[in-house]
């Protein structure tokens, strides 16, 4: 019943096995109602959780043992579903593995879960990681595994301990294994430097992708995290390109007569759909990337842009003027069949679709104020999340369960700092994403492989 570590942790250049050494996962029924977070309800009040080191026999190991036993704490706490207790107040501060926890004193400082781990470095060098998830109040073991990997992946390793604990607990895939790409921005308006960079979810092993040489624009993550597409104006030409991460190669995606812009890949990753903008009118476009052959999805005397695929690839939901001002459509993926969604007041513009193809998100122009927002695949249940003086381009995690977007300040008669900020579907939880420079049009990446 516990959910397998991905067979390999890896951050790009590295390419590093985590080989599985031995399964200790166990669940265990009992006539205890189970340890779960209903996230089906809405907000819900964080569940308590206790955090130990992981022990470690030498200085190196224990030093691995805390920065992992963080690295987890700060992904729960950051999720808003649960609140770490702080180590200060607890009684058992040492917990081998090998060891049953003394539920008693847990159940004390109000601790309903627990984790605890070892590490070890083994004579090939590879850290050793054991860990467990307990039910303090049932006394049952939830989750327990034990890996290897290299030294470097330590940080990825907590990322994948973080997604399982998640998902035991609430029953949802977890996000934490994962990495936003963005846009960075430093200098004065006039001449602004715009960069792709990347980092992981929670801002670290953050780098610039671009030399800031060219303006670039939109970027998003192919099916497999290994590429991007994003758009770039070179000799103040807009073009769309492909980036591949690893190599750190990129290529013009075609050679249009027209603007292209709003890239984005299909979910099986055999496409990029986009707009391309010709005298005066803007049409959606799908290129299929084997192929370089282009298809032509919309033809009507409007503007029709920001295309997003629904996860299964059957739909596709984009904005359009079509009927005089920005409102969100839906067309089936070869173009036939648009209906519009929206019709609250307000302009919409873009869409794109929840990775569970429940919720479609979306931007909001209304009254002078943006917000970021929600509505179901046919236009029902619509929902604001948050609002401000700028607030634009969301994208899911890939669970479905929270958003990133871009957020500028007013300072004054003027526009202050962009940041980054994530919020969960229930309006609440919303934190900052720390960035060395000012943000934009982030894209978060599905679970990395």
């Amino acid at each position: 019943m516990t959910m397998m570590l991905r067979k390999a942790i890896c951050w790009s250049p590295l390419k590093m096995p985590l080989m599985i050494l031995m399964f200790l996962g166990l669940w265990m029924s009992s006539v205890q109602a189970e340890l779960r977070i209903d996230v089906s309800r809405g907000r819900v009040e964080p569940l308590p959780i206790a955090i130990v080191n992981f022990v470690g026999e030498t200085a190196e190991s224990g030093k691995y043992g805390r920065e992992l036993a963080q690295v987890i704490s700060d992904n729960l706490r950051r999720s808003g579903l649960f609140d770490p207790v702080n180590p200060r107040a607890f009684i058992q501060r040492q917990l081998p593995v090998e060891l049953l926890p003394r539920f008693g004193d847990w159940r004390v400082i109000n601790a309903q879960a627990l984790v605890n781990g070892s590490v070890d470095i083994l004579a090939d060098g590879r850290l050793r990681v054991e860990f467990r998830l307990w039910d303090v109040f049932a006394e049952v073991q939830l989750e327990g595994q034990s890996v290897a990997t290299a030294p470097l992946n330590w940080r990825r390793l907590a990322h994948v301990i973080s997604d399982m604990i998640y998902q035991r607990l609430t029953g949802e895939t977890g996000y934490f294994d994962t990495r936003v790409v963005y846009i960075a921005e430093s200098g004065p308006a006039t001449r602004r430097m715009k960069r792709l960079a990347i980092m992981d979810q929670d801002g670290a092993n953050h780098r610039f992708l671009t030399d800031g040489q060219t303006l670039v624009l939109t970027p998003r993550f192919s099916p497999t995290t290994q590429e991007i597409t994003y758009l770039a104006y070179y000799n103040d030409r807009p073009r769309v390109y492909i980036f591949n991460i690893d190599t750190g190669q990129q290529e013009v995606l075609g050679d249009f007569p027209g603007m292209t812009f709003a890239p984005r890949f299909s979910p099986d990753g055999k496409q990029v759909i986009m707009s391309l903008s010709r005298n005066g009118v803007t049409d959606i476009y799908t290129m299929n990337l084997q192929t370089r052959v282009a298809n032509r999805l919309t033809n009507a005397p409007s503007i029709d842009t920001s295309p997003t695929f629904a996860p299964d690839g059957r739909q596709i939901v984009f904005n359009s003027d079509r009927g005089g001002s920005q409102q969100l459509y839906v067309m089936d993926a070869d173009g036939q069949n648009v209906r519009r969604i929206s019709f609250g007041k307000g302009r919409y513009a873009t869409p794109v679709w929840s990775p569970r193809g429940d919720l479609i998100a979306f931007t909001k122009i209304q009254g002078g104020r943006f917000h970021i927002g929600v509505m179901k695949p046919d236009g029902s249940g619509e929902r604001l999340l948050t609002s401000g003086f700028l607030v634009e381009a969301p994208t899911w995690a890939p669970n479905g369960r929270v958003l990133i977007y871009f957020k500028q300040i007013k300072r004054g008669q003027g526009a202050g700092a962009t940041r980054l900020y994530s919020i969960d579907l229930t309006g609440y939880n919303e934190r900052e994403l720390l960035t060395p420079t000012d943000a934009s049009d982030p894209a978060w990446s599905p679970l990395i492989p």
